[in-house]
C-alpha cells in the first residue's frame, strides 16, 4: 500500500514541478527549451563535458544529445573541440553567452526553488530535505 502512496506522491510532483518545464513556459527559466537548459546546466555546472560524458549525466541518447548540442552551437551557446588523439571524442563547453544563460538559468531557478521552500515550515525544511536524498538515493539503486 505505501508503494501506491509514494507513486501518487511523485506523480503529484512530477505534475505541479512540470508548470514550468511545459512547453512555452520554459521562459520562465531560460529562453531555451528544455532539454537544451539542461545541456546549458550540465556543462555550466562541470566547466566541460565530453559529448558522451553528457549522455551518461542525462541518460539521453547519443543521436538525441548530438542533435540537441548542435543547434547549442548555432545559437552561439555551446562550443565544440574535437580530440586530436580520438576525432570521435568530441569536448563541450560554454560560450561567454553560453554562461551567461547558465547564471542566468542558476539564479532563476534558484529564485524559484527558494519560494518553495519558504512555503514549508522552517522546522520541516531539514527534514523534507533529508528525505528528498534519500529518496534519490532509493531511486538510483534501484535503476
Amino acid at each position: 500500500m505505501d508503494e501506491i502512496i509514494l507513486r501518487e506522491l511523485i506523480r503529484t510532483m512530477e505534475k505541479k514541478l512540470g508548470i514550468i518545464l511545459e512547453k512555452g513556459k520554459t521562459d520562465y527559466c531560460c529562453p531555451i527549451s528544455f532539454s537544451q537548459c539542461h545541456i546549458i546546466t550540465e556543462i555550466g555546472k562541470s566547466g566541460k563535458m565530453t559529448l558522451n560524458e553528457l549522455c551518461v549525466s542525462l541518460n539521453a541518447d547519443k543521436s538525441i544529445m548530438s542533435r540537441t548540442t548542435h543547434k547549442l552551437i548555432a545559437k552561439g551557446l555551446l562550443n565544440s573541440c574535437v580530440n586530436e588523439k580520438d576525432r570521435r571524442s568530441i569536448t563541450l563547453t560554454l560560450t561567454e553567452h553560453g554562461y551567461q544563460l547558465y547564471e542566468m538559468i542558476q539564479d532563476n531557478m534558484q529564485q524559484y526553488f527558494k519560494g518553495i521552500l519558504e512555503n514549508i515550515p522552517a522546522d520541516k525544511r531539514e527534514s523534507v530535505l533529508e528525505s528528498l536524498e534519500i529518496l534519490n538515493e532509493a531511486i538510483t539503486k534501484h535503476i
